[in-house]
């Protein structure tokens, strides 16, 4: 059984060389050539932050991808992928718990820079996070 493939979807590669590695992908767009652009947000072997280009079709099939997460407003929302470039950037086997959380809570802007912008601070934005409060002046 087939299933549709759309973007922000997560899925596990199935694949006998890569069930160890737990390489999990989340599809960032699918392109007009029938291939799925995927983020690698998991890897055991260090490709996490990578992209890789896989063809629709072999997602859809759940004997080579198993479905982890369906595409939902989470995904959709700019903080999200905030957050997850912060992780990437620090992921390796032995990070730990509060390295994930330090890099996630460094990754957003406070709740009064972010009442001041209009729009949400992406990855290495400093001037959302350094921003002087209204009136600081």
């Amino acid at each position: 059984m087939k299933r549709t493939v759309r973007p922000g979807q997560l899925y596990r590669d199935l694949a006998r060389d890569m069930v160890d590695r737990d390489r999990q992908l989340r599809v960032l767009a699918i392109g007009d050539d029938g291939r799925a652009e995927c983020l690698v947000e998991h890897d055991h072997h260090g490709t996490t932050g990578g992209k890789r280009f896989i063809k629709t079709e072999a997602l859809a099939s759940p004997s080579k991808y198993e479905l982890l997460e369906e595409a939902d407003e989470v995904t959709a929302d700019p903080r999200y992928t905030a957050i997850l470039a912060a992780i990437t950037a620090i992921h390796h086997p032995q990070t730990t718990a509060a390295e994930y959380a330090r890099a996630a809570w460094y990754a957003l802007p406070s709740p009064l820079q972010a009442a001041q912008c209009p729009k949400p601070a992406g990855p290495g934005d400093a001037a959302h996070r350094h921003a002087e409060p209204a009136g600081a002046a």
